[in-house]
């Protein structure tokens, strides 16, 4: 069971709407209902949870890029929302490493490659298929002007919406939309 809820941060104190993401596929298209939800480019955060198995946080400032907080990489990689967050940056891997062609040997020059150099060919289709790390990833300081620190948004488990909201207090808003 999931729940996804837009907090738009406005001049009146926090607004919030039920959002659906079944049209959502990248995290361009998440960005941009964001940025809809506050024509004057204010602050919008997007919450999502999967019940008690992870949430994510992704703040969006007007045209800025936006920022993303993963409680559980791993438990969000099994999840069609999670994977949309889940992008190569916020992993940590170059978005090339998963392209075949990088394994061949197009240049020509493979008589004369010492074992040392095809060992770091064999790395990086390695790295493409390195599993995802379990616990947090992203920017972990993503609510700190917000009143939420680093330490308490790492140590969220259980009903982390609800808690960033009462943080921020929009926790009756956030609820109207629950």
């Amino acid at each position: 069971m999931y729940f996804a809820a837009l907090l738009a941060r406005t001049e009146d104190g926090w607004e919030a709407s039920d959002t659906e993401l079944d049209d959502v596929e990248t995290l361009s298209d998440l960005a941009d209902l964001a940025r809809e939800a506050s024509p004057d480019e204010d602050t919008v955060l997007v919450l999502i949870e999967q019940e008690d198995a992870w949430f994510g946080v992704v703040r969006v400032d007007g045209e800025d890029d936006p920022r993303i907080y993963v409680s559980d990489a791993a438990a969000a990689a099994r999840s069609s929302y999670g994977e949309i967050l889940l992008t190569d940056e916020l992993l940590g891997r170059d978005p090339d490493d998963g392209d075949d062609l990088d394994a061949l040997d197009l240049d020509g020059t493979e008589d004369g490659e010492s074992d040392d150099d095809e060992a770091d060919d064999g790395d990086a289709v390695a790295g493409a298929g390195e599993a995802v790390p379990h616990g947090p990833v992203g920017d972990a300081q993503i609510l700190d002007d917000l009143g939420v620190s680093e330490k308490e948004l790492r140590s969220l488990a259980t009903d982390a919406v609800t808690e960033i909201a009462e943080a921020l207090g929009a926790s009756e808003t956030l609820e109207t939309v629950r």
